[in-house]
């Protein structure tokens, strides 16, 4: 089994075609086949090498890897289609020898006008007069100067039926295929010639792609039997759409690879969703590993109806996912969200340990790595006038109650070391002791006093966190992180400035 996915670098990666790279990648995984990358990148006024890299980079962040390709080399190359002119060039001539082409002098203005008659009639457009053209009359022409394209001459006496791995037996009548371009007047490969011979020439076994190219496939057989190639098997994949059953696009936020990679969506999580968009692993399960995946993978299972796209969905996995990661490896993937969120933090090993140790209290609650710093903030932020200056805390902190708790909390913490997990909750078992509060009335103010938030992480996690954040040395990279002794007794003298007017 050989496959491949060829996407053309005139712009991001899309997850549609994401979903199509990804199903052809689990084929060939789970088959034991070879997985082929190529560049179609034919169109030189829209094709970029920046475009080719990102998508590169895309496919690589997936963790689909390939066997043969512009970068890792093969024996069927070269992969960029701009390298194969030469091999277009003969395939036409020997077409031309045969007299299954000829050159058309339609100019593009023509060609477009017929098109869109034939379209508002619904009707097929009407073969070109140009294969009717004597020799005489076509050197006539090129001596004048005019440069002819050449177009396929589709044979009148069959239709064309293939068998389509997804949908099953497809016919399309010969009347309703155009003769189609080849090769293009400026001598540019047509899509539907150029991916004929690549695939022929790469001895490509299945072509798994989007259903936008059945409409492709009869020309494309008729090339194969023009050229004396054996077809490949096709399977054309419903499209992906929106919430709404539109075809997904920017209208509904983001849709390449590159934009849910930078809201902080894990790989494994993108690539798990984008597996279950058209196809069922079966025995109900929804969450797994890529490499089982692709052991379960077969196109008889893809459905036939389009999928939907739907980020709700894709949250829910990637929640999944960073819940199971390695906490090291979110700390390091989460630095560029916390520069962005204004926290400049060059972490060593020390310091990237403590931001991983954590995580947990990130990781349990957050959708993205991007909502990471904002869970975190409590850790890193301490403002104790900016809590009281919000008048229901002010008016909740205003009371005996509250007041006693922090300040025998204040004075437990000054001769108190600094906390983990069963120091903090000794402390908090002293604090009850002297004061008489207890649950609510007792962990509340405690949180407001050490946090300046009326909510947030649970305190057994967020208060050992903030004290051994508070003991990083200065040269482990991290931004300085006021200790919980040093916030009760900043708390304290907040409450102070209140009661003497100073609000």
């Amino acid at each position: 089994m050989r496959v491949r996915f060829a996407p053309s670098p005139s712009g991001l990666l899309h997850v549609g075609n994401a979903r199509t790279a990804l199903f052809n990648w689990l084929l060939a995984r789970g088959q034991r086949g070879t997985f082929i990358l190529r560049i179609e990148d034919t169109d030189t006024r829209r094709s970029t090498r920046e475009s080719e890299d990102a998508i590169l980079q895309d496919l690589r962040w997936l963790g689909l890897d390939w066997d043969e390709g512009p970068d890792v080399g093969g024996a069927h190359g070269p992969y960029r289609q701009s390298e194969r002119f030469h091999l277009y060039q003969s395939y036409a001539k020997e077409l031309m020898h045969n007299d299954r082409a000829y050159y058309c002098f339609c100019s593009a203005t023509e060609l477009e006008e017929e098109r869109q008659a034939a379209a508002a009639e619904g009707r097929p457009a009407k073969r070109c007069p140009c294969g009717r053209l004597s020799n005489e009359r076509i050197q006539a022409r090129i001596t004048g100067g005019e440069r002819p394209a050449i177009r396929f001459r589709v044979p009148d006496d069959h239709d064309v039926v293939f068998q389509d791995v997804v949908r099953g037996d497809v016919r399309f009548p010969i009347d309703v295929i155009g003769d189609p371009i080849v090769v293009r007047a400026d001598g540019a490969p047509a899509y539907n010639f150029a991916v004929v011979i690549d695939d022929a020439l790469m001895d490509v076994t299945h072509v798994v792609r989007g259903e936008d190219h059945i409409s492709n496939t009869p020309r494309q057989i008729l090339l194969y039997e023009a050229l004396g190639f054996t077809p490949p098997i096709f399977a054309h994949l419903a499209m992906v759409l929106g919430p709404d059953h539109t075809p997904l696009s920017k209208r509904h936020g983001a849709t390449s690879v590159s934009e849910f990679r930078a809201k902080g969506y894990l790989p494994e999580a993108l690539v798990n969703y984008l597996a279950l968009i058209g196809w069922s692993p079966g025995e109900d399960d929804e969450l797994l590993p890529v490499d089982e995946l692709a052991r379960r993978f077969s196109l008889e299972r893809v459905g036939h109806s389009a999928g939907v796209f739907d980020e709700e969905k894709l949250a829910w996995a990637n929640r999944h996912y960073l819940k199971m990661a390695d906490s090291l490896r979110i700390a390091e993937l989460a630095l560029p969200y916390f520069t962005h969120a204004g926290l400049e933090m060059t972490p060593d090993r020390r310091g990237l340990e403590f931001l991983a140790s954590a995580m947990a209290m990130a990781t349990a609650s957050v959708d993205r790595l991007d909502q990471v710093p904002a869970r975190l903030a409590v850790v890193f932020e301490y403002q104790a006038e900016k809590a009281l200056a919000d008048p229901q805390l002010r008016d909740e902190m205003s009371g005996d109650g509250p007041q006693q708790v922090v300040r025998a909390l204040a004075q437990e913490l000054a001769r108190a070391p600094r906390l983990d997990r069963e120091r903090f909750r000794s402390v908090a078992g002293d604090v009850k002791t002297r004061t008489g509060q207890k649950g609510k009335q007792l962990f509340h103010p405690i949180r407001v006093a050490l946090t300046a938030q009326a909510e947030g992480p649970e305190l057994d996690l967020v208060i050992p966190a903030i004290d051994r954040g508070a003991d990083l040395p200065r040269d482990a990279g991290m931004p300085p992180i006021l200790g919980c002794r040093e916030r009760a007794a900043a708390f304290v003298q907040a409450l102070e400035t209140l009661h003497h007017g100073g609000q």
